[in-house]
Formats: structure tokens, sequence, C-alpha cells
């Protein structure tokens, strides 16, 4: 995943938190006693955590020591870990994750050994963004593949592209007692210079920007930046609307 810049990624946070909250709210759990934030980042989503379930543990688990960092300010525990390989020292009632499980490949077994973390009842929730045939990202892999940055980027992609709704009705449904999938699509409305540029410079774009340096780096942004002002115009009033597809998840234990 490369390096997070903490501050850049927060600078769209109300648009980020809002799926999280949209979530957490309808986790069916009654009373959790240690809840898990798998890939928490800033831990934006810790304190509303806590909020939706008064007196669980609460405990925030990231790869990122910049992210964790910020995480850790909100005053409750962090744990540093690589959130593909990670697991409980005792089974958790919420494992909940926003937005970190699309940058892991291999979703057909990632899936069920979260779900092995559970304890009876424990409920998998889980948020991805669902992007990849979208300009927002679909125009990274094009720009990165043309020009004279292509070289270098040959072996580097952002997150790879989440399963289709369907297959992970049929990988989680055998293995659990009740399961919800829904698809929103937010409407974010962001303003300022190149905004849909700044958007993805928090998150997918991030991977392409750390193998670039000089005037490399900056060539393949204004290539970008180019592809986004077309695909993405701003309004009357100089607003840009970008579309944003989420994939929501929920899956609980017998």
């Amino acid at each position: 995943m490369g390096s997070w810049d903490a501050t850049q990624y927060l600078r769209f946070e109300d648009e980020r938190l809002r799926p999280a909250i949209d979530l957490i709210g309808r986790i069916p759990h009654a009373g959790p006693r240690r809840v898990v934030d798998l890939g928490c980042g800033a831990g934006n989503a810790l304190p509303l955590l806590a909020a939706r379930f008064p007196g669980a543990a609460v405990t925030g688990v990231d790869g990122s020591a910049a992210m964790l960092a910020k995480a850790a300010a909100t005053g409750f525990a962090t744990a540093q870990a690589d959130i593909a390989t990670w697991s409980p020292a005792e089974p958790v009632d919420v494992l909940f994750s926003n937005a970190a499980l699309q940058w892991l490949g291999g979703h057909d077994a990632l899936f069920p050994r979260l779900l092995s973390c559970l304890a009876p009842g424990g409920v998998l929730a889980v948020q991805m963004p669902s992007m990849h045939a979208a300009p927002l990202r679909a125009e990274q892999e094009r720009v990165a593949r043309e020009g004279p940055w292509a070289a270098a980027l040959a072996r580097v992609g952002s997150a790879p592209p989440i399963l289709a709704p369907g297959d992970y009705y049929d990988l989680l449904r055998p293995r659990v007692a009740a399961l919800d999938l829904w698809v929103t699509e937010y409407v974010h409305v962001l303003r300022g210079e190149d905004p849909v540029v700044q958007w993805a410079m928090g998150t997918s774009l991030r991977p392409f920007l750390d193998a670039l340096e000089g005037d490399m780096r900056e060539g393949f942004l204004e290539a970008y930046r180019a592809a986004m002002r077309a695909a993405y115009p701003p309004q009357a009033d100089g607003a840009v609307l970008l579309p944003f597809r989420r994939l929501f998840i929920l899956a609980r234990m017998g």
C-alpha cells in the first residue's frame, strides 16, 4: 500500500466517514464485549463504535504507523499489525472494517479467515469501495501505462478489484447464520482546485505517486488531472460531483 499521508486522507473526513456511520448503525449485535476496527486508519470510526456499543472494549488495528499515530490520539487502544494476517488473541464480537480490505487480494480465503476470528453470535461488518471501473480508478491504470513513466510504474498498481456481490454471497452464506449485502452510491460534492485528484491522492493514487519523483511525478499527476477534469466536469456553481459506489457486508455467526 505504500506510504500513507494521514493529513491528505483526512481532507475529506466527513465524506469518508459517512459510509462508516451508515454501516455502524446497522450492525446487528445487542451487546458486544470486544470490538475491533481492522484497518482503522486515522481512527475516525473508533469513537463512533464506542458510542454505538457502550461498555465494549474498542481497539483499532492498522499497518501504518502514520495512521496509528492519529488513531492513538483518539484515546482508544491501538495495535500495529499487517491486516492481511492479523488474528485476535481472543474471539471478537464485532469485527468492523471500513475501506480497508479492498487493498488485500485473496478474498476467497481472507473472508472465511476473518469469520473464524468471531465469537458465537459475532458480526463481521465490512465496507469497501467498488470503484474499479469508474474513471477515478480506471484512469489511474491507463495514465500509468502511457507516457515516460510507464517503465517506472510497470509493476505498480492500486487496490485490486473486489468481488461481485454474488461472489461474496456464495462465499459467506454457507458459513453464517445471517447475511446482509447492499451497494450504495454516494454523490460527493467536492470543491477546490482539482478536488477529485486531491481525493485520490489520499488513497488509491498513492502507490503510483510513491513510485515516482521530480518531473516524472509531476508529469503523471498533470496527465491524471486532465483525465479527471474531463471525467468529472464542474457543475454550474463550480462544485464537482464524484459518484462513489461502496459495497456493504454484514455477516452474523450463529
